[in-house]
């Protein structure tokens, strides 16, 4: 479980195929966690997917990402170099000022455009159906694994404000129009969702 709270970046140092999917070396950045604060089977969120630490380095983490992750995600489009954001799971006792993160991407979605306003960035994101559904205004999102409030909402889009520091601190800043990033929708709405599926389905099957 994590906050949503992005604690750094990293950088993709190494990146290597398996047959079971792809292994990434990351690099925390110096104001981030050290590699030695870490442990081997630690949770950490890579742009908001939970992925298991496998190996630890001097200077870099080691996980395993398997088919299913890359198909949900936008693990696979990461080349050497890129930066992601980086965050410990949540520890008990801890604040939490974000909302509930899984770490459980749902899947990604495409930035529309990018609105400049002084110095804060209003952001739209292309999404599909099933996304958008489990979506509210002013509802909580996570967007490559930060923590936001959705400001708008329409049947194929979502908008949110990002202010300088969250520009500064995580990967959005570095984002351009047609990029691809992993959403997950709040735990809430998806669980409320469920449900209404299978008290929908219930009644129906009664009524026939």
């Amino acid at each position: 479980m994590f906050t949503g709270l992005v604690e750094g970046q990293g950088t993709l140092r190494a990146l290597r195929t398996q047959p079971s999917g792809l292994r990434l070396t990351i690099a925390p950045s110096s104001d981030c966690f050290a590699p030695d604060e870490v442990q081997i089977g630690d949770s950490i969120s890579i742009s908001g997917c939970c992925l298991t630490v496998v190996a630890r380095q001097n200077d870099g983490l080691d996980f395993e990402a398997g088919e299913e992750t890359l198909s949900k995600t936008n693990l696979g489009d990461l080349k050497v170099g890129d930066a992601v954001n980086l965050e410990r799971s949540l520890a008990i006792g801890a604040r939490l000022g974000g909302h509930f993160v899984q770490g459980h991407v749902d899947g990604v979605a495409r930035i529309a455009r990018i609105e400049h306003n002084d110095e804060w960035v209003d952001m739209w994101f292309q999404a599909t159906p099933a996304q958008l559904r489990l979506m509210v205004p002013k509802g909580s999102i996570a967007v490559d694994g930060i923590s936001l409030t959705i400001v708008h909402l329409d049947h194929e889009s979502f908008s949110v404000a990002l202010i300088p520091h969250t520009l500064q601190v995580t990967t959005l800043g570095k984002r351009q129009s047609g990029d691809r990033v992993n959403i997950e929708n709040d735990v809430l709405g998806k669980y409320v969702d469920q449900l209404l599926q299978h008290r929908l389905q219930s009644t129906e099957s009664e009524g026939s």
